[in-house]
């Protein structure tokens, strides 16, 4: 007779943390996270634009991280590369700055970036108009960037958009700014207020019209000032706060965009007399301006701020209907079996025997990978679940890492070898490379000398135990055969090639892959070549003393077509270049430069 004992409830919930369970709790958030980010999307809609413009946060780093997508930090070569590229197609880039004394101070850092050799190029030029107004040209670019001198909504401001307006080049990018100088200069009063509004109202029409012929306009709101540090007439935040209303009230109607997020962006970085906008201030500033007239043009990486989506290729629409063909058949199949079971027992029947568990589709198979290739483009390729810049601290870095571990920690399985490096072993420890090296380059910790090394020793003991795991297994089974080759090369590619043709992009993308797939081909020739290599089995250092020599003759010819490889880069390339593989070697600029690198830190 056998006694079942009750599990007590730690028990029980023990046996509940199991991969299964962990799966459906992963499945429910991510559910969860698009129900949230679908809300955030139909509440405040899907410009990264408008979220750039209007709102964002300092990091730890004290770079300015807009809410919802990634700013590119644009140098001096980014940025004239950008103009540059522009002016190739036809475009005549222009900027006007408009307003009192801080947009003027936000035109100067804005043409400092710009601005080389000024004095030894004649190309370059700065024209001095009626002061204190100024415009700086570029021929080689194709740039003029003006700054206009404002105290009020005047007639002289309402003139200037007027003769844009009518202008056979209008601005590109209009920056207008009004009210410092008003606050220093009179009262803030209810009947000053109106007036400005009546003075904003005259705007409107000037600027839906320009705005119409593709100029945006943007209508930067007030920045706060430090009133203990000002000398003179003390100016209240409070007024400045009034005066950024009145201008929401009456702009918000029209078709220029609000520009709030200079208001954050200057909190704490003010200059010494507290009015005027600091640094740090400006530097953001004209960075949110490169970013909002160049992302959608460049190819940058980290720049998604007003970036449009990728349009999709005709690979991409083939691939996506073909998962969409599967997930609906299996729908269908699962449905017909379902309608199958309800019938049976409708009819009165009932199964005598526990039925056996359905075997695996494969239809069911790929409608679960589409579904997964649905998510991944939709984190990789859309900005529906909004992106970050990679920010690096000890915390963000190290703390993953705690709690996966201790996350382990519940997930223990028994492991039956005994021997040193068996295989449970080496894919525990490859497993956890993979962990430090996902968390390292989501946190963006190449800038940091000791883990940038210590991944890179990661990565090349990564290799080395693939290497290792292949090598035993062909020293104890002699196998040779294509079968096996094209079992692990599948096994290892995979995944990669439909993420190549679901994202759009080049193999080399995940340049992982290739590394492993090139050293184990390359070590399945060697081993291929004749004489082969026997199962360990059949033969010891006595009966077959010539196994140890074939094999170290092999490594030798191994060691030396590395190397070979390695003294002459011109050599490689020659080789890696050579069709019809060159595609797998490759980025997306058609280079190799990167393949070439990878592989000689990792050879």
């Amino acid at each position: 007779m056998v006694l079942y004992t009750k599990k007590s409830s730690a028990e029980w919930f023990i046996d509940q943390l199991n991969v299964e369970n962990a799966k459906l709790c992963a499945f429910v958030l991510v559910i969860g996270f698009i129900g949230y980010h679908g809300i955030l999307h139909l509440r405040y809609g899907p410009d990264s634009c408008t979220w750039l413009l209007s709102s964002g946060r300092y990091k730890g780093d004290h770079e300015w991280q807009p809410y919802g997508c990634m700013l590119h930090r644009y140098s001096k070569t980014d940025a004239r590369r950008c103009l540059r590229y522009l002016a190739f197609w036809g475009k005549y880039n222009s900027f006007a700055f408009i307003g009192d004394s801080r947009v003027e101070q936000l035109y100067e850092y804005f043409i400092g970036v710009l601005k080389t050799r000024l004095d030894m190029d004649s190309s370059y030029s700065t024209v001095d108009h009626h002061s204190p107004n100024y415009t700086y040209i570029d021929h080689k670019l194709r740039l003029s960037v003006t700054f206009i001198w404002c105290n009020d909504v005047s007639k002289t401001m309402v003139d200037h958009f007027r003769s844009w307006q009518r202008s056979d080049k209008p601005p590109s990018v209009i920056v207008a700014s009004i009210g410092l100088q008003l606050l220093l200069s009179r009262n803030t009063t209810d009947l000053a207020l109106e007036e400005y509004k009546r003075n904003l109202t005259q705007l409107v029409q000037p600027i839906d019209f320009v705005t119409s012929r593709g100029t945006q306009v943007l209508w930067k709101l007030l920045e706060p000032v430090d009133s203990g540090k000002m000398k003179g007439k003390k100016i209240s935040n409070n007024d400045i706060d009034a005066y950024n209303r009145a201008s929401i009230e009456i702009l918000s109607h029209s078709a220029a965009r609000l520009w709030s997020a200079p208001r954050l962006v200057a909190a704490g970085s003010l200059a010494p007399d507290g009015a005027r906008l600091g640094e740090r201030a400006l530097r953001h500033c004209a960075q949110i301006l490169f970013n909002m007239f160049c992302n959608d043009h460049m190819n940058f990486h980290d720049g998604s701020c007003c970036a449009a989506p990728e349009p999709h290729t005709r690979l991409q629409l083939v691939t996506q209907a073909l998962f969409l063909l599967c997930a609906v058949l299996a729908g269908v199949r699962g449905l017909w079996r379902g309608s199958q079971t309800i019938k049976q027992r409708m009819g009165g029947y009932t199964l005598v025997h526990q039925p056996r568990p359905p075997e695996p589709s494969p239809l069911s198979a790929l409608a679960k990978l589409g579904m997964i290739m649905a998510y991944f483009y939709l984190c990789d390729r859309t900005n529906f679940f909004m992106k970050e810049n990679k920010y690096y601290s000890e915390w963000s870095f190290w703390l993953p890492v705690g709690y996966i571990f201790a996350l382990g920690l519940f997930f223990t399985e028994d492991s039956k070898p005994s021997r040193v490096l068996h295989r449970e072993q080496t894919n525990e420890w490859k497993g956890w490379m993979q962990l430090v090296i996902l968390v390292y380059q989501v946190t963006g910790a190449s800038k940091v000398l000791p883990i940038y090394m210590l991944v890179r020793a990661l990565v090349s003991a990564y290799l080395f135990l693939t290497g290792y795991g292949h090598f035993c297994y062909t020293w104890k089974t002699g196998d040779t055969g294509l079968v096996r080759y094209f079992r692990v090369i599948f096994r290892l590619n995979f995944l990669t090639v439909v993420l190549c043709l679901t994202m759009n992009r080049p193999y080399q993308f995940y340049s992982f892959i290739p590394l492993v797939s090139f050293w184990y081909t390359l070590m399945f020739v060697i081993f291929a070549l004749p004489p082969h290599i026997t199962q360990s089995s059949t033969h010891t250092l006595e009966s077959k003393p010539y196994q140890y020599l074939y094999m170290a003759l092999k490594v030798i010819g191994l060691l030396t077509i590395v190397t070979i490889l390695y003294m002459s880069e011109v050599f490689f390339q020659k080789i890696f270049v050579t069709r019809p593989w060159k595609a797998l070697f490759v980025n997306a600029d058609d280079d190799i430069h990167q393949w070439w690198l990878q592989w000689k830190q990792d050879r």
